[in-house]
This record gives structure tokens, sequence and C-alpha cells, in this order.
């Protein structure tokens, strides 16, 4: 799957949300300073190319919705970004975190907690 440039994602982030729509309910989404409707419309076009949604057309005008669905997008850049920065490894991306200061005690006692949830459906 291809990374998406940062304005891709944006719209795609606004696709997402909205399940399908036009441009012009991307715009509404869209934080300020708003594109113009030519860049959205643009950026449209180069995600279809790209595979991430499609269209439906409506007389001169398209609907448009998602094809890789955002949680599908989010595994296959968290796992390139593990791959690539962290040597596959979680203890070493977990532990870049808590050296930077980013995760408090509550997260990490947070984290602890959700892995044992999942040891536990695991033994199941």
């Amino acid at each position: 799957m291809k990374e998406l440039t940062k304005a891709e994602e944006q719209v795609m982030q606004v696709v997402w949300k909205i399940k399908k729509g036009f441009i012009n309910d991307m715009l509404e989404l869209m934080p300020e300073p708003k594109p113009a409707y030519n860049t959205v419309s643009t950026i449209v076009r180069i995600l279809e190319k790209k595979g991430f949604i499609a269209h439906k057309v409506f007389g001169k005008t398209h609907e448009y919705y998602a094809l890789v669905a955002k949680e599908a997008y989010k595994k296959n850049l968290m796992g390139g970004l593990l791959k690539n920065y962290f040597d596959n490894s979680l203890i070493q991306m977990v532990s870049y975190f808590a050296k930077d200061k980013s995760l408090s005690v509550n997260d990490i006692d947070e984290i602890i907690n959700l892995i044992e949830i999942e040891k536990q459906k695991n033994r199941k």
C-alpha cells in the first residue's frame, strides 16, 4: 500500500469521516484556511489513481467513497514506522516515547492494562 502525502491524508481523513460525499462536503469539514475546490478535486483524483477512493457518477458530479479502510491504512502505516524506525520492536517504540517523556505514568499504566486484557483474551 502506498503512503499518502500530508495533503492526501488530510482529504482521506475527511472521506473516512463522512463515509461518502462530494467535494463540497469534504471542503466543509476541512480546517481553515480551507484549500480551493480545485485543489481538493485534484487530490481526490490522485487518491483515485492510487486506489484509495472511488466514485459514483450523479449527472455532472461525483460522489466519492473510500476503498481503503482507515484501520487498514493505519495498520500499514504503523507497520512501516515500526519496521523502518524501531527494527520491528514494539519495546523500542514504547521505550522511545517513554524516554521522550511523551508518556505519563498513567499512560504507561493504561498500556499495561491493555496488554493484560489482550493476554487474557488470548488465553481463552
